[in-house]
């Protein structure tokens, strides 16, 4: 249900035209291409825009592209995985195809959720209303986290931020039902407006519930009150991609000294968890929990942990509460129209809580060896391109760049899937309840978390499933992980030229490998340790090149007044720059021996390559999504993230003959280079 950890992982987020080919290998889609476009004014616009012309957003999507698009068809393949699962009910009691299979089943079979009606949560909202003491409060918090129901905190498995050899409990600011923090704080008309459609949201859930409407209002502006001082107490956006804010090493016994008035010692000891030092990531906001458990009134509790119940639940009741989610959580947030169908809905919760099940069988028939044996060569390729920009650094001095190699000779690439699958063992799973289903596959994932808490840190775990269309980097163990479900066309394709390749999923892999060297990663040396390894003058050339990221993307407005936090997204542009730089430099040397490939569709293998990039990220997106990702995602919209990055790339200014004074060159003295 909820699934909390440090916002270090650098996520990569996420009809065919006919084109010439070589040797059996396509080049880029040119039906794409905006004609009328130039490629030099806004490449944006050039690389993609017919194609966004000609397939408009889909009502329930909140953008779209060839990408998005590839990542529903994926979902198509998962679903006919799961189609075929369901249709046995003979598999082994507590096999992979029984788990997935069921717990699909028993998703899709809206008759009976529906007439079910609040009936599953009926017993959970009416125990938080029993509560009659703070002692009931605190046992309550813990039979929702054992759900995975993060309220008003939450607790999750890490490595250790000092010596991530080890595994160690992280406590987490949890609990808000918006967004983030600004969305109770901020003055802006946008965000006021979000307050009020939140505040008739909860309230329209309590009346489904069965509160009358009356209290269902007094119940909501308590929900809000509460969470609103939560909000005052968190982190924003821009400090929670500091780790340093976030390394709060606290000896078990110090948590009493944050929040007395807790029973810690009672809640670790339910929760099956060691006696250890944890890392408590937002002291300020636990002590904010401790005021709440000594001064809100046990009513305005029961309040607040029934709202965060029914919000967890929402999906999984009948159709009145899932149209209400959707109606703030999809129509308000993000601008979709209309609700994904349900087979839709079923297969990403079944792989939200059972992926390794499912993912044995989608690498089986979506993940072909030579698939991998390509990727590896291509990983390889750009790593040493990473190796060979960072010897060649003018700005930086021999001590640092020694450093930086040594821990870029420390980089380990996961494809695909992992090597030993989760088997879930002891998850009860049956087609008699969705509701309970959740709860099951919840519980056992928030154990399998825990259960990892003052061991050696298994670095054979993955943080995505493999049928997942996304990409991370984990700074902590110095890893870049690529699952299956992205290594899939347009992002990678087996039938398609280097140029192409190179471009879409290289830039993507060049893109995770820069994240250990972005204003993140480059906090953490080659053991995975948040640990200083610059000397201070190449210190302050770093931030000064960050800064001038910052800049260029502080420029880029989706609306009259409202634009990118370049703060907020440096890391992921830092990212995409030095990604596109490093890929392109591996493409030229991956052909050495070679000969260049060939012109295609009329464009050479450097324009192939750019475009590839342009295609894959071509992105509409609609305006509500981008207020929402402005606000709180470290990832820019995809126009900027096109345009922004090879602007300042002189290498995509020659491919496409741009002269200076085009919108695509900047100038030299602007000219952002970080790697």
């Amino acid at each position: 249900m909820s699934k909390s950890r440090l916002p270090f992982l650098a996520l990569f987020v996420l009809s065919a035209a006919t084109t010439a080919t070589a040797g059996g290998l396509h080049g880029i889609q040119p039906g794409d291409l905006n004609r009328q476009g130039n490629a030099c004014n806004d490449f944006f616009d050039y690389a993609n825009g017919a194609w966004r012309q000609q397939n408009p957003i889909p009502d329930y999507m909140d953008r779209w592209s060839r990408r998005w698009q590839a990542g529903e068809l994926n979902k198509e393949r998962v679903r006919d995985i799961l189609g075929e699962l369901s249709a046995r009910q003979d598999w082994a009691k507590g096999s992979a195809g029984q788990l997935a299979g069921d717990f699909y089943a028993a998703c899709m079979d809206e008759s009976r959720v529906n007439a079910l009606g609040a009936k599953p949560v009926r017993p959970w909202l009416d125990e938080i209303g029993a509560l009659k003491d703070r002692a009931g409060v605190q046992r309550e918090i813990g039979k929702l986290h054992d759900a995975g129901i993060a309220a008003p905190f939450a607790l999750s498995a890490g490595e250790d931020l000092r010596e991530p050899s080890k595994t160690i409990a992280h406590i987490y600011a949890s609990g808000l039902g918006m967004p983030d923090r600004d969305y109770y704080l901020k003055p802006e008309p946008r965000f006021v407006e979000a307050r009020a459609k939140y505040l008739a949201h909860v309230a329209k859930m309590f009346e489904l519930a069965g509160t009358p409407a009356e209290q269902a209002q007094r119940d909501a502006q308590t929900v809000f009150d509460f969470e609103k001082r939560l909000a005052e107490a968190s982190l924003d956006n821009v400090q929670l991609r500091d780790p340093k804010l976030q390394d709060n090493p606290t000896p078990f016994a110090g948590l009493a000294k944050l929040a007395p008035g807790f029973d810690w010692g009672r809640y670790f000891d339910a929760a099956q968890l060691p006696r250890d030092a944890v890392n408590v990531t937002q002291p300020k906001f636990l002590r904010q929990f401790e005021k709440e458990l000594a001064t809100a009134p046990v009513a305005q509790w029961k309040a607040y942990l029934q709202w965060h119940v029914l919000n967890a639940a929402a999906d999984s009741l009948s159709q009145p509460f899932v149209e209400e989610n959707f109606a703030f959580n999809g129509k308000f947030l993000t601008g979709a129209t209309e609700m994904k169908p349900r087979w839709k809905r079923c297969a990403e919760l079944t792989d939200a809580q059972l992926g390794e099940a499912l993912g044995q069988k989608y690498v089986e028939k979506y993940f072909p060896p030579e698939a991998k044996a390509r990727m590896q060569e291509m990983v390889k390729n750009i790593l040493a391109a990473m190796d060979d920009t960072i010897r060649e650094l003018d700005w930086m001095d021999a001590a640092t760049k020694q450093k930086a190699l040594e821990k870029r000779s420390t980089f380990v690439a996961k494809l695909g899937y992992p090597d030993k699958f989760k088997d879930y063992q002891g998850v009860a799973v049956s087609r008699e309840s969705a509701w309970a289903n959740l709860v099951a596959t919840s519980r056992w994932n928030v154990a399998d978390n825990r259960g990892q808490v003052g061991k050696p840190t298994d670095r054979s775990r993955w943080g995505m499933t493999p049928p997942t269309s996304n990409a991370y980097y984990n700074p902590l163990q110095n890893e870049i992980v690529f699952p299956a479900g992205i290594l899939q066309p347009p992002a990678f394709d087996v039938n398609a030229t280097d140029a192409v390749n190179y471009g879409a999923i290289g830039v993507i892999i060049g893109h995770e490998i820069s994240h250990g060297f972005d204003d993140q990663g480059a906090q953490f040396d080659a053991q995975g340790r948040l640990a200083n390894w610059w000397t201070p003058a190449d210190g302050k050339q770093f931030a000064a090149k960050g800064q001038c990221v910052v800049d260029q993307f502080e420029g880029y407005f989706i609306e009259p007044g409202v634009h990118h936090n370049g703060k907020l997204v440096l890391g992921e542009s830092i990212g995409d720059l030095a990604g596109a730089k490093i890929a392109y430099r591996a493409y030229l040397k991956s052909r050495e021996g070679k000969g260049p490939e060939p012109t295609l569709d009329g464009f050479t293998p450097e324009q192939q390559f750019f475009i590839a990039w342009g295609q894959f990220r071509g992105d509409e997106t609609r305006l509500e999504t981008q207020r929402t990702m402005i606000q709180g995602d470290p990832h820019p919209i995809a126009k900027y993230r096109v345009n922004g990055p090879l602007s300042n790339l002189p290498a995509f200014q020659q491919a496409f003959q741009c002269k200076a004074g085009d919108a695509m060159v900047r100038a030299e003295e602007q000219r952002c280079e970080v790697w």
